[in-house]
């Protein structure tokens, strides 16, 4: 049996560029079904999503400086500030990844810092795009997220040369020392790797197959597999 309630740790999304408005209501009633607590759509959604769930506890995630993570500070801070006015209560925000590999590392931390700042009260999230970086650079790129103030370090974004790994998960767990919390995204399909990430320490799951995840955690439950 499972000690986690899994719809509550997953973050049910639709990023695909080919993703269609359609597309997006049908997430926001999965996540009504499923009982899913947080929604991530394209931020051109972000009405329709909010609009879609009103009346419920889910709340909707929006990315920021998505996906390469290569905006200015100025445009990562007016998407954050746009999302939230719109009904958003959560961000994922990219990380610098350049300005992180050039050593700019107080251009990271504020980058980050000011999104934050400018955003109060919502919870954020902030993806490093581990297959980029080294065992140093991860390690240094969860530091800044704790100094810079944010709510959780996440791996990927799924549009990166590869995604989660258990391994990433673990050291980001050990770096942040329960001062942020750690979300596992990118690659993940299945409940095998779903339950990995789990053990290695994520709190959260990133994820477009929740549906498929969650029907065979159910049947594990229920000792049917």
């Amino acid at each position: 049996m499972s000690e986690w309630n899994v719809p509550d740790r997953i973050d049910h999304t639709v990023l695909r560029p080919d993703a269609t408005k359609a597309d997006v209501l049908r997430l926001c009633q999965e996540a009504k079904e499923f009982r899913f607590t947080v929604i991530f759509v394209p931020p051109c959604y972000v009405d329709e999503a909010v609009g879609a769930v009103a009346g419920t506890t889910i709340r909707v995630g929006i990315p920021i400086g998505f996906p390469l993570g290569g905006h200015t500070t100025k445009t990562k801070v007016a998407e954050a500030i746009e999302a939230v006015a719109r009904g958003a209560r959560v961000l994922d925000m990219v990380i610098n990844v350049s300005r992180l590999k050039s050593g700019d590392h107080e251009y990271v931390r504020r980058d980050i810092a000011e999104v934050v700042k400018a955003t109060t009260g919502v919870e954020h999230k902030v993806i490093l795009e581990t297959c980029y970086l080294t065992q140093q650079e991860k390690r240094t790129a969860c530091q800044l997220v704790v100094e810079a103030g944010a709510d959780y370090v996440k791996t990927s974004t799924g549009f990166g040369a590869a995604g989660a790994t258990v391994e990433d998960v673990r050291l980001m767990k050990e770096t942040v020392a329960g001062r942020v919390k750690v979300k596992a995204s990118g690659g993940i399909r299945d409940w095998k790797t779903t339950l990995a990430m789990l053990e290695a320490g994520a709190d959260r799951i990133g994820t477009s197959a929740s549906l498929a995840i969650v029907a065979e955690w159910q049947l594990r439950q229920s000792g049917t597999l």
